[in-house]
């Protein structure tokens, strides 16, 4: 990759929304500086060939990623665990979880979330509305967009759901989903799913075990061509399926351009069954697939930890995935999935970055403590871990790695 954009001209003035990303590590093994500009990559070059014309970020000894994304998250359901009677689901408690979970995940590098949302029954809209309410609360930090999963559609029993998620679209929903799973006509709840879909012009993130061949390929049928388009996932049954059956469901999923969202860490409430997808066999049918963290510290997982380096962590050290491989799966392949803008560490780009502590991608996954976030070009989290030893002089005489916080300027 070419170094990017000429150095700005002499006398230019600094831009007090820039920022000057020093010594940072690339993938390749280069050692650069990043100016970001106006929430996008302005120019890279070279470590101490760009003008310094705006506040400074040292990132010596940091590996300079894109940031990942969190496609499969339950902001309304998240850190309910170790509450000590029944869940509370007022808009206030709802939305101070989704906004805490939310903040937790930007720590670790998120720097876009997709919360799943269940609508109807006893409460309602109310979770959504308060998901919402965190969404526009977090504005600048991280961006939030809420699914709304409700539990029937089909029969006497689905036309409220039916409605219900019509007003979720029309009060800010960004993707309609659901669990097919759930429902007495699993083929008819799909099809309504995609029906409003394509009403109101929304992507589509469908919840399921993935483990009836027919019943994938009647979704593949409905879903082929369908933009903005189609995600599911966990797919856990998917890899108890018979080789050949699993095969040829993903030839299909492949063929009708649906995404699958994997969840290396366990599954989560909506879908209980736990394992992961075959992720290798879906990738080498040509389906996209990322990864996701699911629950976060609610009743289905009440250590998840909704950390995108760890799903990706997972993925390499259990699924035989290699590591830059795993990690695109929750940066490159998560965005993709969720409509987002690509990310590269070169001019033009959004400039949603991650820098870890590290030399390269395996140590990154393997002991990734400090980080830097960046959204829109500005650091919005920090995370700093330092590491001591009780002998000091022979920790520095074996040149043993430690974490620390880099300098920065003004």
């Amino acid at each position: 990759m070419p170094d990017s954009q000429p150095q700005p001209p002499d006398g230019a003035t600094a831009d007090t929304t820039a920022l000057h990303l020093c010594g940072a590590r690339l993938t390749d093994g280069r050692t650069v500086d990043v100016r970001l500009s106006g929430g996008r990559i302005e120019a890279v070059g070279t470590a101490g060939s760009l003008t310094p014309l705006s506040a400074r970020v040292d990132l010596s000894g940091y590996l300079l990623l894109p940031a990942p994304a969190e496609p499969h998250a339950h902001g309304d359901t998240a850190l309910t665990a170790d509450s000590p009677g029944p869940v509370s689901y007022a808009t206030e408690d709802v939305q101070r979880r989704a906004t805490e979970a939310a903040l937790l995940q930007l720590g670790h590098g998120a720097t876009a979330l997709r919360s799943h949302v269940r609508i109807g029954d006893v409460q309602g809209l109310g979770p959504l509305e308060a998901v919402l309410q965190a969404r526009r609360s977090l504005r600048g930090l991280v961006d939030l967009t809420a699914v709304a999963v409700p539990r029937l559609l089909t029969g006497i029993a689905g036309a409220d759901g039916l409605a219900m998620l019509r007003d979720a679209v029309k009060m800010g929903a960004g993707v309609v989903g659901g669990c097919p799973d759930a429902d007495p006509d699993p083929a008819g709840y799909a099809e309504a799913v995609l029906e409003v879909a394509a009403e109101h012009g929304c992507p589509v993130d469908l919840h399921t075990h993935g483990d009836d061949p027919a019943r994938l390929a009647r979704l593949a049928a409905m879903a082929g061509g369908l933009r903005p388009g189609v995600v599911i996932g966990p797919c856990a049954g998917l890899a108890r399926l018979p080789r050949e059956a699993a095969s040829r469901a993903a030839d299909q999923l492949a063929a009708a351009g649906v995404a699958v969202i994997c969840l290396p860490q366990g599954g989560c409430g909506v879908v209980e069954q736990r394992g992961n997808a075959p992720v290798r066999l879906l990738r080498a049918a040509g389906v996209r697939v990322a990864a996701g963290s699911g629950a976060l510290r609610d009743v289905s997982n009440p250590v998840g930890r909704g950390d995108p380096l760890e799903a990706a962590y997972l993925l390499a050290s259990q699924g035989g995935t290699r590591a830059k491989e795993a990690y695109g799966a929750v940066a490159v392949a998560a965005r993709d999935a969720m409509g987002l803008p690509e990310v590269r560490v070169e001019a033009g780009f959004p400039a949603e970055l991650l820098a870890v502590r590290g030399e390269g991608i395996s140590g990154v996954l393997s002991l990734a403590y400090s980080r830097i976030v960046i959204h829109r070009g500005r650091v919005v989290a920090r995370t700093s871990a330092v590491r001591e030893y009780c002998d000091s002089a022979v920790a520095v005489a074996l040149e043993l790695p430690r974490q620390g916080r880099p300098d920065t300027g003004p």
